[in-house]
């Protein structure tokens, strides 16, 4: 096979591998958490800990791949990834879960970005968009197969295979790109902002965990306290720091940008609310409305049928409608379909909730892809390595955040009832909530410019940007 096609489809493979196991675990919730004996309210430690591993040590990912090249990062994150997934298959206990998957989530946070650094740097520009489709199937399937996937492992098998079936595939990766990919390092080495790193990390972890744990009785009230403020003390210090330092680990000055801003913040705030969707649909399926793994992850797929079914009119829709109109419509439309599932009741047919999923999943993908794009509209192409960071810093963040809000507003539901026991009726007012907060990222896009990328939207007259300018 041709160079151009191995080594997209070995890390297609890798990528692959990572989004079926995120979307995997959240239809296999319920089943985890009565084997190893935790509330599955609980067990959202387990999504938002990997989240969080990832936002962590994404920031570190491009310049690990340029001291010690990207061959080496790239067989390395897909080891750490493996034995993260045989640690969660051995698990006993709430604790070893959520190491094992932080240990995941180191992996993962090499995994994609440094595949994709591979990509840009093997492949020659002329077949660079043929590779790049290949990159992209697997991020589209993934997650289409997740939950049916893991709704019958868990129905039919056990809950272990999931992660057991990693080790096959991830050897395999291995053995591939051992084989077929270079070794690729910079020319010229830029020193790591180590300490920037270890203060945004220690900042980020601490709220964010903080935030996840917070009315759970798992810590104390005055370790949850201490873990925020904490965070919030060490993101105050990077702040600092990074004024101070050329190359900080991440480049916040992007902010002065406007698409940049508006992607980055309305982008958090809108995958705040939809971030907890995975977390809270299969709960009540399958808590709520007592169907099973398998028939809760066959309704679920739907959103991600729905969104692969986005990716090919996206381009069109926003070359005649353009960012900006896109963007303020559909954060509202988007908002309103993830609301509609407040109203799914045990007697609501099944093949309307798949509709209403199938058709929100749609409007979703438009929405994210927008997001994605818009955030390097005035970015130059000798930041765009900072940038790609500071984004996926941030989306990690929003979805680890929203998981927490949403499994929150269904603690306080239970808790004001009083009944003390999760039920079909708890779920509603928490979809309400985080339908509310992705809706005011409405605000921010409505302060774009009209002609906010109106060049990669190609609604711009004459040549388009030559293929040096542009952004993969």
């Amino acid at each position: 096979m041709r160079p151009d096609r191995i080594v997209p489809l070995i890390i297609a493979v890798a990528l692959f591998m990572e989004n079926m196991d995120s979307t995997v675990i959240a239809t296999a919730l319920p089943a985890i958490a009565t084997d190893i004996g935790t509330n599955p309210l609980a067990l959202k430690l387990a999504i938002t800990s990997y989240l969080l591993s990832l936002a962590i040590f994404i920031p570190a990912s491009g310049w690990t791949a340029d001291r010690f090249g990207a061959r080496t990062v790239f067989r390395a994150a897909i080891a750490v990834f493996v034995i993260g997934s045989i640690g969660c298959a051995l698990s006993n206990s709430l604790t070893d879960f959520v190491i094992a998957r932080i240990v995941q989530g180191m992996g993962g946070a090499m995994m994609t970005p440094v595949g994709r650094m591979v990509l840009v740097r093997s492949i020659s520009k002329r077949d660079l968009v043929n590779a790049m489709a290949w990159v992209t199937t697997p991020a589209l399937i993934g997650p289409v197969l997740g939950p049916p996937v893991g709704g019958f492992i868990t129905t039919y098998a056990s809950w272990h295979w999931i992660f057991i079936i990693n080790v096959p595939i991830g050897l395999l990766g291995i053995v591939l790109a051992t084989r077929y990919i270079d070794d690729v390092r910079a020319e010229q080495r830029e020193r790591f902002d180590i300490f920037g790193m270890v203060l945004a990390g220690l900042g980020i972890a601490g709220v964010a965990f903080g935030l996840s744990v917070l009315g759970l009785n798992f810590l104390p009230w005055s370790v949850v306290a201490a873990l925020v403020v904490g965070g919030m003390c060490f993101i105050a210090a990077y702040l600092v720091h990074a004024r101070r330092t050329a190359n900080p680990a991440l480049d916040l000055t992007l902010f002065r940008l406007p698409t940049f801003f508006a992607s980055v913040t309305g982008g958090f705030i809108f995958r705040l609310g939809l971030g907890a969707l995975p977390f809270l649909l299969p709960l009540m399926l399958q808590v709520g409305f007592g169907m099973s793994p398998f028939q809760s992850g066959m309704v679920t797929f739907a959103t991600a049928l729905g969104a692969m079914g986005m990716k090919w009119a996206t381009a069109t829709i926003l070359r005649r409608f353009g960012f900006r109109t896109i963007l303020v419509i559909n954060s509202v439309v988007s908002s309103a379909f993830l609301a509609v599932c407040a109203a799914f009741t045990q007697t609501t047919p099944v093949a309307v909730m798949v509709a209403l999923l199938l058709v929100g999943g749609f409007f979703r993908s438009l929405q994210f892809t927008s997001i994605n794009t818009i955030a390097y509209a005035e970015v130059e192409p000798a930041r765009v390595s900072r940038a790609t960071a500071l984004v996926s810093v941030a989306q990690q963040l929003a979805v680890s955040t929203g998981v927490a809000v949403g499994a929150l507003a269904v603690e306080l539901t239970v808790r004001f009832k009083g009944s003390g026991t999760l039920g079909a009726d708890d779920f509603p007012p928490a979809f309400l909530a985080v339908a509310a907060i992705s809706a005011l990222s409405f605000f921010i896009f409505w302060r774009l410019s009209p002609d906010a990328g109106a060049e990669m939207a190609d609604r711009l007259p004459g040549p388009t940007a030559s293929s040096d300018q542009r952004i993969g």
